[in-house]
């Protein structure tokens, strides 16, 4: 992947009909064609510092300089055109577009709103129909940051005279949020809105707008901090600095790249709003690295010399840069040479329009060319999706040269790739589609729509037949809709709530369609797993009454920690993690969640100190895990009879199953085997399995099992709690009005509140035999008896 970028033209010209505006420090006049005198000016602008420059659509770039003049450059003309003129006494230091109308490349609309600051303390709010919204000194010192919220909800100014404020977005001051008698040099937002980061001397600051929230702030470079970006997808800050580093960090200032020390001073950094990508620039360099800190590549300008790069800004859809130089230079870049490879197939961007598509296997190429720009792409089960301005274009490898195209689809910021269907992100609505080119589901739940502009890759996860999506209003709750035909949760989406916010979920791609899972990592980097299916059959519905049926069981089951990044296999539930310094491989993380000592027994940690620091997993097909440390790529092979017998599960092959465990005698495939037949209800084969893994008590149990009559709600219920679902074990006996057998079940499994309860309201006389149980546990563990409902009964008794 590398930058590629070119000069834009210096020379203003006149484009027939195009507005222009004539500024004065009251108000601002226009009308068609503009002034004559600055439609007409055909000067060559000056060599002044370019430290302002914003993007209003994917196509056009805004920009001033110190000549006071605001400029328009278009993508489809190649040209620049004077659009305003600014007051002599107002020399402009930031500009940042507030793009209302949605991330469309096709313009912005009348809502979308411009932030400019001064050097004198003012900012005004200018709109796209030409008119001056506020004009207001806020700052008694040069304005060096003004910033829009992501959320669009109002901005931050930020000063030299140590005092950063927060408007409302017509402009009236909320709040000050800073005041110091240090320089700000530059402030962002944090990605959520709830945050902001600025820059004081060699220092770096993060400040929680939440009520009493304590201000962070560590020392960051050696020399003066020049420029900061936090990135929109993690929650990691890149800071450049006079002291010829770039630096990366999280949000409590902990170190977790530092690079090597460059020619000059990094004058600017700036996140990828759609990748994985940070740009950084010095003087007559930009160089294109990862998020971990690694570089892509590095473009250099000896011919011309183009100076320091004072301000980079990357359009909405992620694929291009506008970079504003101290030559007054407009540089704009794109993004080519991504690559990707699935199986046999390599896809490549050569250009701005144009792909190239390879078999490894055979050697053969096709060059792919197109109409329009390429916004995105993705590569896998043997199709390539191509999304470009306004298509989308979906290749099979068997057919190549007869794509289907899908009109319609603008911006589209996010897609993936599954076994059935493959899903877009764009910048209206989600969208899943067969790879016919037919529209599968438009997914909605409340307050979708307003959530779409905020979700990324990390939130939203396409499975095999279910897609999970994470509300950004409350990032505790998933929403999971289920993609088979005339199922009533395509529409009515079940919502699952955690008990931590979640930072990443992840849906498994292959295994049967009663048993999906979806992994999620929470902020404290925990990872979880839950069902994402119903859990229960028909009979089982039956039995417990419907109570629990169109629904899954919302059991959350923890299974590790310091995880940073997970990833499903392409063709089995196996699921491979990366923690600070090695790597697991959970073989068995969904059936065998509900027991640890089954994780426990498939799961396999491996040291990867030699890969480095900054392990990223670039892909899981088949039986193949490929890391990425540092740019290099790493195939590490996961077992391959796990792979096959996990294949041979999803197709019922019992007997076959049993000969793979057999063959290869290993503990973590015998327990992978034991948890999904005992799952799937096959009890001999589980009982031999837990025998070869040396688990006895469950053979014990699963001997006592078989005793019982499979039709009874007995058997059912210890089947559930065999899987460790109690909650489902209680209610089944419950329902079938087995009150002793529920209340014997509770006291076994030391939920006394539940036995007591099932007692007081079924089977009175069944409260003495829970209290005296209760008491025979206190007098084991030699305590008194602390729970309040229990003391009251007691004090009761006595009294009596």
């Amino acid at each position: 992947m590398k930058l590629k970028t070119h000069i834009c033209k210096k020379t203003p010209t006149n484009i027939n009909g195009e507005y222009g505006l004539n500024l004065n420090s009251n108000n601002i006049t226009s009308g068609p064609g503009g002034n004559k005198e600055n439609a007409n000016n055909d000067k060559t602008l000056e060599n002044l510092p370019l430290s302002c420059v914003d993007w209003s659509s994917n196509d056009e770039i805004y920009f001033v300089s110190d000549d006071h003049q605001i400029f328009k450059w278009s993508s489809a003309t190649r040209d620049s055109v004077e659009v305003a003129k600014l007051p002599d006494d107002f020399i402009p230091t930031d500009l940042h577009w507030l793009l209302l109308g949605g991330r469309s490349s096709g313009g912005g609309k009348g809502s979308d709103t411009l932030l400019i600051c001064s050097n004198d303390g003012r900012f005004i709010i200018l709109n796209k129909s030409s008119r001056v919204e506020r004009s207001i000194t806020a700052h008694a010192a040069a304005i060096s940051s003004g910033r829009w919220s992501p959320d669009a909800a109002g901005l931050l100014t930020a000063g030299e005279d140590g005092v950063i404020k927060i408007w409302s977005r017509s402009g009236m001051l909320r709040s000050t949020v800073i005041q110091s008698d240090e320089p700000i040099r530059c402030a962002r937002w944090a990605p959520n809105s709830t945050s902001i980061v600025f820059c004081q001397g060699g220092y770096i600051s993060v400040k929680p707008l939440a009520a009493n929230s304590k201000l962070i702030r560590w020392r960051a470079h050696d020399g003066l901090v020049l420029s900061l970006s936090w990135s929109p997808h993690s929650n990691i800050i890149a800071s450049g600095g006079e002291d010829y580093r770039f630096k990366i960090w999280d949000s409590q200032g902990a170190n977790l790249f530092t690079s090597t020390t460059e020619e000059y001073a990094i004058t600017a950094v700036a996140f990828n709003p759609e990748k994985d990508i940070l740009l950084v620039s010095t003087f007559n360099m930009l160089k294109l690295c990862s998020t971990a800190g690694w570089s892509y590549s590095t473009a250099r300008f000896n011919e011309p010399v183009v100076g320091s790069f004072h301000a980079l800004s990357w359009s909405s859809d992620g694929t291009q840069v506008a970079c504003g130089t101290s030559t007054g230079q407009l540089i704009v870049g794109y993004i080519v040479q991504k690559q990707m490879i699935s199986r046999n197939l390599k896809a490549t961007s050569t250009g701005r329009k144009s792909l190239r598509l390879e078999d490894i296997t055979n050697g053969s190429s096709d060059m792919l060319e197109f109409t329009e720009r390429i916004i995105n792409f993705a590569l896998g089960y043997g199709h390539l999706i191509v999304a470009t301005s306004n298509q989308i274009h979906i290749y099979n490898e068997k057919y190549i040269n007869t794509p289907i195209i899908i009109d319609g689809r603008t911006d589209v910021r996010v897609i993936q790739v599954g076994k059935k269907f493959f899903m877009v992100l764009d910048s209206t609505s989600i969208w899943v589609y067969t790879y016919t080119g037919r529209l599968h589901l438009n997914p909605r739940y409340p307050g979708s729509q307003a959530q779409i502009p905020l979700l990324n890759g990390r939130s939203i996860s396409l499975g095999l037949d279910t897609l999970v999506v994470r509300d950004n209003s409350d990032t505790m709750v998933l929403h999971i809709f289920d993609l088979i035909p005339g199922a009533t949760r395509q529409y009515e989406p079940f919502m699952l709530k955690a008990k931590t916010q979640i930072a990443e979920i992840t849906a498994c791609r292959a295994g049967t369609v009663d048993d999906q899972f979806v992994v999620m990592i929470d902020n404290n980097r925990e990872l979880y797993i839950t069902e994402t299916r119903n859990l229960n059959s028909s009979s089982e519905r039956s039995a417990i009454g419907g109570s629990i049926s169109g629904s899954t069981s919302g059991e959350i089951y923890k299974i590790g920690t310091q995880v940073t990044t997970v990833q499903w296999a392409s063709e089995s539930n196996i699921l491979v993690g990366v923690h600070d310094t090695c790597y697991s491989i959970w073989y068995c993380p969904g059936e065998g969640a509900p027991d640890p000592t089954i994780i426990a027994l498939t799961t396999v940690t491996i040291d990867a100190t030699e890969f480095g620091k900054n392990i990223a997993i670039e892909s899981f097909e088949d039986s193949i895990v490929t890391f990425r440390c540092a740019g290099a790529l790493l195939p590490i092979t996961v077992n391959m009879y796990c792979e096959i017998l996990h294949r041979t599960l999803a197709e019922g092959q019992w007997q076959q199953s049993l000969k793979i465990c057999r063959l290869a005698h290993n503990a973590y495939l015998w327990a992978t085997l034991a948890a999904v037949a005992t799952r799937k209800n096959q009890l001999q084969i589980s009982e031999e399995a837990y025998s070869a893994a040396l688990q006895i008590d469950k053979v014990s149990y699963l001997q006592h099992i078989k005793t019982l009559d499979p039709s009874s709600p007995e058997y059912m219920a210890e089947n559930s709690l065999m899987l460790g679902r109690l909650i489902e074990a209680e209610t089944i006996l419950i329902h079938n009005r087995k009150y002793r057998e529920a209340v014997a079940l509770c006291l076994r499994m030391h939920n006394w509140r539940k036995a007591l309860e099932v007692a007081q309201k079924h089977e009175p006389d069944l409260m003495e035999v829970v209290l005296e149980q209760r008491r025979k546990y206190l007098n084991a563990l030699n305590r008194e008896e602390w729970d309040t409902l229990f003391i009251s009964l007691s004090v009761k008794d006595n009294d009596e």
